[in-house]
């Protein structure tokens, strides 16, 4: 081990708790070991990059393993409050403060992206008290209560263990009065569920947060993602406190999810979902109708160009496809989380060789093959061919959505993970959405289905992550019982057979066969990075060791 290695793990003994701007005498993107992928890049975006990312600290791996052995460690609450009162310096407000309270977000971050999988709370240090002064600082009733109602929900699905099926739910575009009313109403449905109210105090509510987002860890989700994608067990996650930015300010405002480059055909355009006037949680839930990223530009046009900017930056820096989470706060552009982006087998192949074109980039032919090994280069042949391949003549089209991880599978419709996850056969899981919750049942069927959601929803991603084909957002399908009916008349039941096709977004009723079978002049035609690829690998066999 180095010296300089060797220095960091005796700065993680010593230290629990880093602040982002925090000098660690080594790239930050290096120690995802020790702060988590989200912290890493949180620290490495503030530091090495200098783009506008909220203020904050992490909590570091170690720490996350030392609370899961013995408890909640002696020493952190200490370096805690010490960081939280430094965050408030540097934000000019105080957690718990009645006239201007500082807000954060608690977050998960494991070394390893697991998306979705683990725990986050926003808003927090919301009170009785603190949202009448947000909504005197922002003078903005409905602002300010909107948030209070978000952090509750929030706070109590994901700290309390309140189902969030029991909670009440309110329609978009309430007024400042009928949010007063259903907070009142939260509360006290939180506190009859519960046992207990959400505390009053932001301190106790970031040490419950904080526990929450260790103890998600061995969340039964969590583990069969890490079963999936045979991840270490004892790795433990990071937990990052930010300073809050809010997407539900007003027009000018809203959050996103954007990946550098199209991660299912490779293509080097942005591709995302944005969502005006929300936060986080919203786009990746899969629930709310998001706009594609055209509509920042047409809307927000100094942000989108900002955007632009900052995701070559990324891409230039990383020397890879890029994962970037942000919010819109009246027309500024905050940076809110980046990681390397999962992607499809045929985007994989595209990447690789067009960022070995790139000259700012100039992936060696070496890194292309550690990229994209004979396997993925495979499956890419395999979509590829699929694509090429028209149904027969007298398929009954079910209904089309978005494409969102190609490939085409046929299977049994069974409409719940449990289903799924009992199945002896291909089984296509068809969902309104999919949460973290469906996990194990999305790592059992062949491929998924959801009626909402766009390209960057959790269903969408983990889905593109496993190379499992996905339609998602198939808005003329809706589920009604134990049937899965179009808008145009046509229906199927549980148990009945569907194909979808991931890359196009069709769905049809039935097994549908192929009219044309594989060729491999179609696969040159679409995808001739493979023969660059294919080439490099041949030249490596026959180079000498």
């Amino acid at each position: 081990m180095s010296k300089r290695s060797d220095r960091n793990e005796m700065e993680a003994m010593v230290n629990g708790v880093y602040s982002f701007d925090h000098d660690h005498e080594v790239p930050a993107r290096e120690l995802g070991h020790l702060l988590g992928g989200k912290g890493a890049g949180l620290a490495e975006m503030t530091g090495a990059l200098g783009f506008n990312v909220p203020p904050g600290f992490t909590i570091t791996v170690p720490m996350c393993r030392a609370y899961l052995a013995q408890g909640w460690p002696a020493d952190l609450d200490a370096e805690i409050s010490a960081h939280i009162d430094q965050l408030g310096e540097v934000m000019g407000r105080r957690l718990g403060d009645p006239m201007d309270p500082l807000l954060v977000a608690v977050r998960s971050g494991a070394p390893v992206s697991m998306p979705g999988m683990l725990d986050t709370v926003l808003n927090l240090g919301l009170n009785d008290d603190t949202v009448e002064g947000l909504a005197r600082i922002s003078a903005d009733e409905r602002f300010a209560w909107d948030s209070y109602r978000r952090f509750l929900s929030m706070f109590a699905s994901t700290v309390m263990d309140v189902p969030r099926e029991t909670l009440p739910e309110i329609e978009a575009g309430a007024t400042p009065e009928v949010l007063r009313g259903h907070v009142a109403a939260l509360k006290e449905r939180i506190a009859e569920y519960a046992g207990r109210p959400v505390p009053h105090d932001p301190v106790q509510q970031l040490r419950e947060a904080i526990e929450a987002v260790f103890r998600s860890w061995g969340s039964d989700r969590a583990r069969a993602y890490r079963k999936h994608e045979s991840i270490d067990e004892n790795i433990g996650t990071g937990c990052n406190v930010q300073a809050m930015v809010f997407g539900n300010r007003g027009d000018d405002s809203g959050t996103g999810v954007v990946f550098t480059r199209d991660p299912s055909t490779g293509e080097a355009t942005p591709f995302g979902d944005y969502l005006p006037c929300a936060q986080g949680e919203d786009v990746v839930g899969g629930n709310a109708r998001t706009e594609p990223l055209i509509y920042l530009a047409e809307h927000q046009p100094d942000a989108y160009a900002e955007l632009l900017e900052t995701l070559r930056r990324l891409e230039l820096h990383y020397r890879d496809i890029c994962d970037v989470e942000f919010t819109v706060e009246n027309g500024k552009l905050w940076l809110l989380q980046t990681r390397i982006g999962k992607r499809g087998a045929v985007a994989a192949v595209r990447i690789a060789v067009d960022m070995a074109d790139d000259a700012e980039i100039g992936l060696t032919p070496a890194e292309v093959l550690a990229r994209v090994p004979e396997a993925t280069r495979a499956r890419a042949r395999a979509e590829v061919a699929a694509q090429a391949q028209d149904p027969e003549e007298g398929t009954t089209l079910l209904g089309i959505g978005l494409g969102a991880s190609p490939g085409r599978v046929s299977g049994r419709v069974v409409l719940t993970a449990e289903e799924a996850m009992c199945a002896d056969d291909d089984v296509i899981l068809v969902r309104t959405s999919t949460s973290p919750e469906d996990v194990a049942g999305m790592s059992a069927s062949v491929g998924i289905l959801t009626t909402q959601g766009g390209l960057v929803s959790h269903a969408a991603v983990v889905a593109r992550g496993w190379g499992i084909p996905a339609v998602v957002g198939a808005h003329t399908l809706s589920i009604s019982g134990d049937q899965v009916r179009s808008d145009g008349g046509s229906s199927v039941t549980a148990g009945e057979v569907i194909t979808i096709d991931g890359a196009t977004g069709c769905v049809w009723i039935g097994e549908v066969a192929a009219s044309a079978a594989e060729a491999a002049d179609v696969v040159v035609e679409r995808l001739p990075h493979l023969l660059r690829i294919d080439e490099w690998a041949q030249q490596r066999e026959v180079s000498p060791a």
